[in-house]
């Protein structure tokens, strides 16, 4: 089909639906990506399909985060939805990004998680213990608790308050995808203000009675250095939550789900660990638990032959991109032993903005997989893979009921 230009000669990308991106966006992102770098979104906004346009652009000063732009999008406009994306680290520019994102940048760094590791095998190899029968659900009973557990021992949460926060996370993450209508933002809306009243609580008391944790120190030095507000020091905490429980939570059931649905790839791992690694590169890149990140242009952008115009909201797919069969051999082939990865994997996104807690998200499914592979070999699903929703923003999961008997 050729092409049609607007009035600036530019070619004008293919208008896609939410519902079609959301119905097979994988489908999508392939057929489209032969054709074009971009399409576009009947919102209004762009997506940038390809690898390599995508990793360019991401450091194209021409692109700055989105502030409360998504939110706006999607019918955001008052709450505290919209002050947890307007101020959050994640959406921040510049120095107002540093100053969100310093304070957890040591805890969450290398050396700290290496040296944790053996706690978290420790944790994994405790919450096995609770299995009980022949057949739990996998992401409720391991792949949810597992990360859930690590943050709040980093952080110094409470062990009983985990089923309450997680549930916050797990209703206000639907806010970062296309996964929510008008109709259920009262519901995300409250478990916002549940989630920053919690926090809220939690930072009172560690005012109060400091225990030497992470959070009394993390209210020392925001203290020290005076340039986060109260609303900004809960708002990040609060991030640190959400981005610490929910991400992994999907990644860990679809890294177990995929590899039993390749049972000779579990085979070579049971036989071999070193595949360990590999299989979870594999598996992030072959079903992301994050399926995109965002920028807005700040001026026109040319991608080829297309213009993203100036003030825009731009959707980098990684989901795409990481299919992308000018990168990837047999993008479409789940492959444990595939030596084609970027050296920096992109499901944790580019530049400052990178994940903070890339780290902590290897480390937990590592040793999770490795403890399930010690504790469970014979593990296998009982109804095939669970549904994985989303084509952008942190994606969704349904159950993953596991038999290991």
């Amino acid at each position: 089909m050729p092409q049609v230009a607007d009035a600036n000669g530019a070619a004008q990308p293919a208008v896609v639906t939410v519902h079609e991106l959301e119905a097979d966006p994988h489908g999508v992102f392939r057929h489209h990506r032969a054709i074009a770098p971009v399409i576009q979104r009947d919102d209004g906004s762009f997506l940038v399909l390809r690898a390599r346009e995508s990793e360019e652009l991401l450091k194209d000063k021409r692109f700055c985060q989105p502030g409360a732009a998504f939110a706006k999008l999607r019918g955001i406009n008052n709450g505290m939805l919209l002050a947890l994306f307007d101020q959050t680290m994640l959406t921040s520019n510049g120095t107002m990004h540093r100053r969100r994102r310093s304070p957890f940048t040591r805890a969450f760094a290398l050396r700290m998680i290496v040296a944790l590791r053996p706690s978290i095998r420790q944790a994994a190899h405790n919450l096995l213990d609770d299995w009980a029968g022949e057949e739990v659900d996998f992401v409720d009973r391991y792949a949810a608790l597992l990360p859930a557990h690590l943050i709040s021992e980093m952080l110094g949460l409470a062990k009983e308050d985990i089923p309450h926060f997680t549930q916050c996370v797990y209703e206000v993450s639907r806010a970062l995808s296309f996964t929510f209508g008008p109709e259920d933002l009262p519901a995300i809306e409250r478990a916002a203000q549940d989630l920053y009243s919690y926090v809220t609580h939690v930072l009172e008391t560690k005012r109060r009675r400091p225990s030497g944790d992470f959070l009394s120190n993390f209210l020392t030095d925001v203290k020290a250095a005076g340039d986060l507000s109260p609303l900004d020091s809960v708002i990040q905490v609060m991030t640190v939550i959400i981005g610490g429980t929910d991400t992994t939570r999907v990644a860990m059931a679809m890294l177990v789900g995929m590899l039993l649905e390749h049972p000779e790839q579990w085979e070579a791992v049971l036989q071999d660990r070193r595949l360990v690694q590999g299989a979870v590169k594999e598996a992030l890149r072959f079903e992301p638990s994050v399926g995109s990140v965002s920028r807005m242009t700040t001026e026109d952008v040319a991608v080829g032959d297309y213009l993203l115009p100036a003030g825009r909201y731009v959707t980098f797919s990684v989901m795409s991109a990481m299919r992308d069969e000018a990168v990837y051999e047999k993008p479409d082939r789940f492959d444990i032993r595939r030596r084609d990865h970027p050296r920096l994997h992109p499901v944790f996104g580019a530049g400052s903005h990178r994940c903070l807690g890339e780290a902590l998200a290897l480390a937990e499914l590592e040793e999770g997989l490795t403890a399930l592979l010690e504790r469970f070999p014979r593990l296998r699903l009982i109804e095939g893979l669970p549904r994985v929703s989303g084509h952008a923003g942190i994606r969704r999961i349904g159950p993953m009921p596991v038999r290991w008997a």
